[in-house]
């Protein structure tokens, strides 16, 4: 079983290795068991329902709410060679009764359904089917605990127990540990067993700005975007009104922007969206209704523009960026009007308390002087014991200093105003404001009246805020936002007790933490060759109407850019090149890089000369793959260039005399073209892809 799963691992996907847990999770699930998945977004939870997928003889059910993703999941399972396709309200009576055709002929490995749909015919055709997994993605919408609940979800409990010797795999990126319980209960899992992989996505940077004005705000984002022109991106805003401001503003300065919200009609988000996935538009500024059915592995950075409502939405969010595994940035604005805005929302609404719960832990992140990382993994149940050294906290740490004086002056204008009043009053008093506000209640004449004149706004309000979270004062927001001290406070305002606070940010500290961004792989070499790369892909995307993502993802290309691979092995050898894809693009990339080649500088040792080293070592294929962290097909791939090369290889000792003439007969039926799928599937898949490489060279070699 190990043999198969990784030779469609690499054969299908271009892999030579699993991620953790993909592999126990995908044997689990083989051995007829349920498992409940909760792996980040982009770390690779598709693969343990679709390997599974193409093990079993029959049909494995994809239940997702995504109809948007269903789209592009199906494109790249097709564009690697795979029968997929959907079942959803996108797709006419005459598509659906086409798939239903399809999935009834035993014609489809994959089919993806909305809940919706799944219910509505899962008394009908879909119980003919010869069902062998059913995945529930997003499965945290069936918990009245998750962030995104949807009620249809919750009648899957029915067609779990219709098919009782059926694997189930509940997958999520979100859940809490409330949410965890009642998914399973929800769903009637049973025996089923939790996988949580790491959520620590160190490629991302995190940053968090507080405070910031609206017009300084839109010139930071401009600046930001102005640095890294081509590159995709995603701005999160609170409001309709504020993704078309903050749009409007971009395109002002020459941005290739949309705005994306609920407002529109589904025509026009339908074309934002397909423009963006295509890279036709780079940046999208959307409410959070932009982004569950976005599988874009490019994404580059994410910003929220204001505060996210609870740490599920915010790491699902900043989540889209970087899924191809290059560095990638998050910022998250926030002020304390975003917050009142969202207690404001929740009171009255379902789950009022927890959603205010969640809120406050989602301030209390965007307001912490420690690393950012361990707080946001903390809260999924893992703890880093290092700080990540990715984040502005990491980056900066805070400078702390003797507070008890500048402490007892904002609280002495607190009581002095009978804590009638909200930050920006109590700021404008001890700074000595002379607004209208302050003439008509005469607060002229309280004694802290411009006792902190020296102290910017920017730093007063970051020094109560700072008071906030020590206990000293409370905001309550039932009162128009009001300061009231609390027990503590009143002992410091007393001398009995001191406090410590840290030293705001100054302006230069900022400008010293904007970072460019560096790619690990291939960033200085053959920059050049990656542009012509993406051209490339760019125009085939167009021509087959679909995202380049789908063909190769950066990663990939960067490693062409990176390995300069010009023959069919050694593009088989880069990881993400399966065979579906090699045979359909393979030709049209290597003839770029060939050209490139001949005027660029010879690399010091290629891949495959590293391959011949270890054969003249003594190293059997199966050690040099285990060695290499290869699989064993791509060693084939090199020691059969090798051996067409002339070097010293004894390819004969490799592959079974039988193996070839089977072969030599299946390539001779074929009209002898160097296709390696078309022999692998004649031969009824028993014979691997490293075998018909060999015994195919074997063959031209000795005629």
């Amino acid at each position: 079983m190990k043999n198969q799963t990784h030779t469609l691992l690499k054969n299908v996907y271009g892999y030579d290795n699993f991620r953790p847990l993909q592999e126990e999770i995908i044997n689990r699930t083989i051995d007829g068991k349920d498992s409940f998945v909760l792996m980040p977004t982009g770390g690779g939870k598709s693969i343990c329902f679709q390997i599974p997928a193409l093990v079993f003889d029959g049909i494995t059910i994809v239940v997702s709410p995504l109809i948007s993703l269903m789209k592009d999941q199906v494109q790249a399972l097709k564009s690697n060679g795979i029968k997929a396709d959907f079942f959803n309200s996108s797709i006419s009576p005459q598509e659906e009764n086409d798939v239903i055709g399809r999935a009834m002929n035993g014609e489809l490995q994959l089919l993806y359904l909305s809940p919706e749909k799944l219910i509505s015919v899962s008394n009908t055709w879909l119980r003919e089917l010869n069902i062998k997994l059913v995945a529930i993605d997003e499965a945290h919408c069936v918990s009245m605990w998750g962030h995104d609940f949807r009620p249809e979800y919750t009648q899957l409990k029915v067609f779990r127990n219709s098919l009782p010797k059926v694997p189930f795999m509940a997958l999520t990126a979100t859940a809490d540990k409330s949410a965890r319980k009642d998914i399973e209960d929800q769903l009637g899992l049973t025996n089923s067993k939790l996988f949580i992989s790491s959520f620590d996505r160190k490629n991302l940077s995190i940053e968090v700005r507080g405070q910031v004005p609206k017009q300084k705000k839109l010139q930071e984002i401009g600046n930001f975007i102005e640095r890294r022109k081509e590159q995709s991106g995603i701005i999160y805003c609170l409001s309709r009104k504020n993704t078309e401001e903050v749009a409007s503003h971009l395109k002002q300065r020459g941005h290739s922007v949309a705005f994306y919200h609920a407002g529109m009609n589904n025509e026009e988000r339908e074309k934002t969206q397909t423009d963006f996935i295509n890279d036709d538009t780079k940046i999208i500024v959307a409410t959070i209704a932009f982004g569950m059915g976005i599988d874009k592995s490019n994404v580059r950075f994410v910003i929220h523009y204001n505060l996210p409502k609870n740490l599920e939405g915010y790491y699902q969010e900043i989540g889209r960026a970087g899924r191809d595994g290059l560095p990638s940035e998050t910022i998250l604005y926030y002020n304390m009007r975003d917050f009142v805005l969202y207690s404001q929302f929740a009171d009255g609404g379902a789950n009022s308390d927890m959603q205010k719960e969640k809120l406050n832990r989602m301030l209390q992140f965007a307001e912490a002087k420690s690393c950012r990382r361990k707080i946001l993994l903390s809260y999924f149940g893992e703890h880093l014991t290092e700080n990540c050294g990715n984040c502005d906290v990491c980056e900066n740490p805070p400078k702390d200093f003797e507070g008890t004086v500048i402490t007892q002056k904002a609280l002495s204008g607190i009581a002095r105003m009978k804590e009638k009043d909200g930050i920006t009053m109590l700021i404008n008093v001890l700074r000595g404001s002379n607004n209208a506000d302050i003439h008509s209640k005469q607060y002229y004449n309280l004694k802290t009246y411009g006792i902190g004149k020296d102290v910017s706004f920017f730093d007063w309000r970051d020094y109560v805020i700072q008071m906030a979270n020590q206990g000293l004062i409370e905001i309550m927001y039932s009162e128009n936002s009001a300061l009231k001290i609390s027990p503590i406070g009143w002992a410091v305002l007393k001398g009995e007790k001191t406090i410590r606070l840290t030293t705001p940010l100054t302006s230069d500290d900022k400008k010293k933490k904007a970072k460019t961004i560096k790619a690990t792989i291939g960033s200085e070499a053959n920059k050049d060759l990656f542009t012509e790369l993406k051209k490339i892909r760019y125009s085939i995307a167009k021509e087959e109407n679909m995202p380049a993502y789908i063909i190769f993802n950066d990663k990939t290309l960067k490693l062409m850019a990176s390995e300069l691979p010009t023959t069919e092995n050694e593009f088989l050898a880069i990881s993400g090149v399966g065979m579906n894809k090699m045979e359909k693009y393979g030709d049209e990339f290597m003839s770029v890089i060939r050209k490139f080649k001949s005027v660029a500088k010879p690399r010091k040792v290629s891949t495959m000369q590293h391959t011949f080293n270890l054969y003249q070592e003594g190293f059997n294929a199966s050690e040099i793959a285990e060695k290499r962290n290869l699989s064993i097909t791509t060693v084939f791939s090199h020691l059969s260039q090798l051996y067409m090369e002339g070097k010293e290889v004894e390819l004969e000792k490799l592959v079974d005399t039988k193996v070839i003439d089977k072969v030599r007969i299946a390539f001779n039926e074929l009209d002898r073209k160097v296709a390696l799928k078309p022999i692998y599937e004649k031969l009824n898949e028993e014979v691997s892809y490293g075998e018909i490489r060999l015994s195919i060279t074997l063959i031209l070699k000795n005629e």
